[in-house]
């Protein structure tokens, strides 16, 4: 098994630097960088797609803490309903996903109106990789932090509990959930690890996701292309893996996020039929008009 490490926060002087928020910090800084080189590669704005990337990264900040505390955190919401204000407590991979997105489309809507669909498409598609990459490098600080326990078990890959630190861990992970009961004696905790679900979808996106749509990537594609492969490559394991938590709230069973990839998976068909019928996304071509129109504005 994996040994138990979880990386402190940094002190320098007056300032405390928590891992977790320097993962998020490079994650965006990183993803807007790469998504400016995809806009001018594919003959895009790129001082419109910055515009574009700002609104979807403030949209994913605000979506992934709403859908955290009202679907993942409701008691709390309840009885403390300043909380929704408190952006910095609580956030969901899959909120800031639909909150991204939501500011994305915003944004072509209102700041870019005269763009036909397919050039919305080619926008946010030239986006879709760099936010793969964005994605797994937050992953890191999931990782560092373990702030995905999921269960007890002997698996290979589990991070061990042999550490009275990772026993502590996974101690309130199924007092959280009230599931005492469902945990091993602590007896028997030593010789046995937990699934750490960040780092599980870490080793994930590295290894299969970002190969696959690089590797993809080598010719041109139809706008839309990217956003089917990743959804198709992430969603069906990210559903699964929520099996594998312990502490998480359920909707008839499923997660919050189980249910978000359903509703992913299902609109897949629909954005692939619009997509065939465009022809492949043109590289190192000048800005199309309607390109130039929106900058004009």
């Amino acid at each position: 098994m994996l040994p138990y490490l979880n990386l402190p926060p940094i002190s320098l002087g007056p300032i405390t630097i928590q891992p977790f928020g320097l993962s998020v910090a490079a994650a965006a800084l990183i993803g807007l960088a790469i998504a400016q080189k995809r806009y001018t590669r594919y003959g895009l704005d790129p001082e419109l797609g910055e515009r574009l990337s700002w609104w979807a990264v403030g949209g994913g900040f605000l979506g992934a803490h709403l859908f955290a505390v009202l679907f993942y955190f409701p008691g709390q919401l309840a009885r403390d309903p300043l909380l929704l204000l408190r952006l910095w407590d609580h956030i969901s991979s899959f909120g800031g996903m639909i909150g991204g997105a939501i500011g994305g489309a915003l944004f072509l809507k209102y700041r870019a109106p005269r763009f036909d669909e397919r050039t919305r498409w080619s926008y946010l598609d030239a986006a879709c990789v760099a936010f793969a990459v964005s994605l797994t490098i937050g992953r890191i600080g999931c990782a560092m932090v373990h702030d995905h326990p999921g269960r007890v078990t002997d698996f290979p890959l589990a991070v061990s509990l042999e550490s009275p630190a990772a026993q502590a861990l996974i101690a309130n992970a199924y007092a959280g959930a009230n599931a005492i009961d469902q945990s091993p004696l602590p007896a028997s905790l030593g010789a046995l690890g937990f699934h750490d679900l960040g780092l599980y979808e870490l080793l994930y996106l590295a290894l299969i996701v970002l190969p696959v749509m690089f590797l993809l990537d080598r010719t041109p594609r139809r706008p839309g292309f990217f956003v089917v492969v990743f959804a198709a490559l992430y969603m069906p394991v990210r559903f699964g893996l929520d099996f594998l938590r312990v502490s998480d709230a359920t909707y008839a069973g499923l997660t919050p996020a189980q249910w978000a990839a359903l509703a992913a998976l299902l609109a897949l068909p629909l954005v692939w039929k619009q997509a065939v019928t465009w022809p492949p996304i043109a590289r190192h071509s000048a800005p199309s008009n309607p390109v130039r129109e929106a900058r004009s504005r």
